[in-house]
């Protein structure tokens, strides 16, 4: 009996497929679809494409090897048009069931990866483009988020299972969906009218290096390689994790114990907080002590009258961007917290909580390092009514709040100590973890959206950048594979002599690697970002911006993009700079040229027609470049299509 029951348990045997398919899943147009999973050794597998009414339109078969994992190719053919839904059917020959994955869709796949602007969400940038978003969804646009993981022990079978998982576009399944990713599916459907997967796989604050394999790194970079192995005991890296845990368990206990505010119930509306001195909020002496910022915590009240018109009202208080992480409290009241620098501070006011009168804000600020600060050219006011979660435009109705806040010392502590492991951080692991399993399902191309993090090693930005494209075109198994290249955005503040940092060398990497690259194409970026925002939130432009490379990429289509140099002369006094289309005519700004002691002057240049003139004030230009800054703020050489000149440095002739 035991027997018979184990004998009928391996005939029925299931089929293992990859978390990339699963009902709602979109496959690549125009290809042979590889599909694969995992069988019992040697097992037989049949997969067939089938159309609603049950008529196969493709099918293949393969043979699961000594791992047990099989790969077929689905045959491309007319009848699989763009579109659906299809049927995918997986049945292993030795069995009677069937693996059935259903409302499968035929379209083009992009892959999104990088760091955390491409993880910045439709949440985060809702409040300049609330309209939008209210009113649109589109079940022909599916989603698909990769769920964070690392491995340090080499590449993994498959990917962790994710709550996003090609889920149609709507307002609540991408609340939390990458920006750029939403913005990009909303504008390919509308101009080829097929289906469209955006698949996200993006991690903040990650290197170049985390993203490529250890075979591609070892020749070049073997002690990146090297780096990663060390944390190969997982008992180690455990270790430290729970001591980094426990340390800011104890911190926290000790900073809760010290604090007045706690004690004295700072938070509440009837405290008396008359002998509290006024402050500044952009005047952050009162954060620091001996010229450092003090780490530990920080207390500020602010009162707000509020007639009886809002009185009761919901609203939501609009707290700009804090540093670093804050508890915030509307009259005794917690109504939002934020535990680091980025986010935007818009915390909810429920009906009711607002009384007419006196109204009190507390904010008690905690900071590991640095110094508490609120960040210039950010909103600061309570917003009502109904666009009360707009910025684009600001709210009409909108009381701001004062400059001035009443400050008190909380408890000042020693820093956290700390044995950081951020194995995301490391070489290879998330191309181990993330990257590999997602291999060889077929991409119409990919969005790469990164260097921030390598700023600092600005140098190893372009070989690398080389090496990741190399690499993944082999794994994906797709020589040709688009890389539409974000380059990094104007971030910091605008320094109007010549700079020269990290930013604007990575900057010419992703334009030097994609120009040499026939199937590459670098998105540029420079006019889009905020001077206090290393998270710009105009995603929408960027992503038209990357629509634009792609259409060219992907589809071969003749469209405009952003000028390029052709070429570069020298002739008395004067250097011409010719590119490939029309600029706006006019005095151009942020052009430079050093001769050859190597120091850069800024120089006069005006664009006509295809042709940017710069005056020389040496005899002898032998070096041209133009927005090298971190933040050339107000940027105005643009093609006559309104498309950016992105930033270079060119050796003259």
């Amino acid at each position: 009996m035991i027997v018979a029951w184990l004998m009928s348990m391996a005939v029925q045997a299931e089929v293992k497929m990859p978390q990339l398919f699963q009902d709602g899943m979109v496959v690549q147009r125009g290809v042979d679809i590889p599909v694969w999973g995992w069988a019992d050794k040697g097992e037989t597998v049949v997969v067939g494409l089938s159309d609603a009414k049950g008529k196969v339109l493709s099918s293949a078969s393969a043979t699961a090897d000594d791992t047990g994992r099989w790969l077929l190719r689905l045959p491309k053919n007319k009848k699989m048009k763009a579109g659906g839904p299809y049927v995918l059917e997986i049945t292993a020959q030795a069995s009677t069931l069937k693996y059935q994955i259903k409302d499968v869709l035929i379209g083009d796949v992009w892959l999104l990866s990088g760091q955390s602007n491409i993880d910045v969400t439709i949440e985060r940038v809702y409040p300049w483009y609330t309209k939008e978003i209210d009113n649109y969804e589109n079940s022909q646009i599916r989603l698909f988020r990769v769920q964070n993981e690392t491995s340090t022990h080499g590449v993994k079978d498959d990917i962790r299972p994710t709550s996003i998982n090609w889920k149609p576009l709507t307002k609540q399944n991408a609340w939390l969906f990458s920006a750029v990713g939403y913005f990009l599916g909303k504008r390919m459907q509308e101009k080829t009218n097929i289906p469209q997967g955006i698949i996200v796989n993006s991690w903040g604050g990650t290197p170049i290096e985390a993203w490529i394999s250890a075979d591609s790194l070892q020749k070049d970079y073997p002690m990146l390689v090297e780096r990663t192995r060390l944390y190969e005991n997982d008992e180690m890296v455990r270790a430290q994790q729970r001591a980094n845990q426990l340390a800011d368990q104890r911190w926290n206990e000790l900073l809760n114990q010290k604090d007045p505010g706690v004690f004295h119930q700072f938070t509440s509306p009837d405290y008396d907080d008359s002998s509290w001195p006024l402050v500044d909020q952009y005047d952050n002496q009162w954060a620091k002590k001996g010229g450092r910022g003090i780490v530990g915590s920080i207390w500020l009240r602010q009162h707000v009258t509020i007639d009886k018109e809002h009185a009761g009202k919901p609203a939501r208080l609009l707290l700009g961007t804090l540093f670093d992480a804050d508890y915030t409290y509307l009259n005794g009241k917690e109504i939002g917290r934020t535990y680091y620098q980025y986010p935007p501070r818009r915390y909810d006011i429920p009906e009711g909580m607002l009384r007419e009168g006196d109204n009190v804000i507390t904010v008690r600020f905690i900071n590991k390092y640095g110094t508490v600060h609120f960040i210039e050219e950010k909103p600061y006011c309570i917003a009502f009514g109904d666009d009360r979660f707009s910025l684009n435009p600001m709210p009409a109705d909108c009381i701001p709040l004062s400059r001035q806040w009443k400050h008190h010392a909380g408890a000042e502590m020693p820093s956290c100590p700390s044995s950081d492991v951020s194995l995301q951080n490391m070489p290879t692991t998330l191309y181990n973890a993330v990257l590999y399993p997602l291999a060889p399902y077929a991409l119409a191309g990919v969005v790469w959206y990164q260097g921030e993090s390598n700023t600092g090693n600005a140098r190893d930005y372009a070989p690398m950048l080389r090496m990741l494209m190399a690499n993944w075109r082999e794994v994906f198994q797709q020589p040709r594979l688009p890389f539409a290249i974000v380059q990094l955005a104007n971030y910091m503040a605008f320094v109007p002599q010549p700079q020269n940092t990290g930013w604007s060398q990575v900057r010419e990497a992703q334009r030097v690697v994609a120009q040499e690259d026939a199937f590459a194409e670098s998105v540029v970026n420079i006019d889009l970002g905020e001077t206090v925002d290393i998270h710009p939130l105009r995603k929408k432009e960027v992503a038209e911006r990357v629509g634009l490379c792609l259409e060219r990429l992907a589809y071969n289509n003749n469209v405009e993009l952003f000028p390029k140099v052709i070429s570069t002369t020298v002739n008395e006094g004067k250097v011409t700079i010719t590119l490939d289309q029309q600029m706006r005519p006019g005095s151009l700004k942020f052009f430079e040229l050093a001769g050859d002691d190597g120091r850069f002057q800024n120089v006069e240049a005006t664009a006509e027609g295809n042709v940017i003139t710069l005056k020389a004030p040496m005899a002898q230009p032998k070096v041209v470049r133009y927005a090298w800054k971190d933040n050339p703020l107000g940027v105005n050489a643009y093609s006559i299509g309104d498309l950016p000149l992105s930033p270079f440095e060119l050796r003259l002739p």
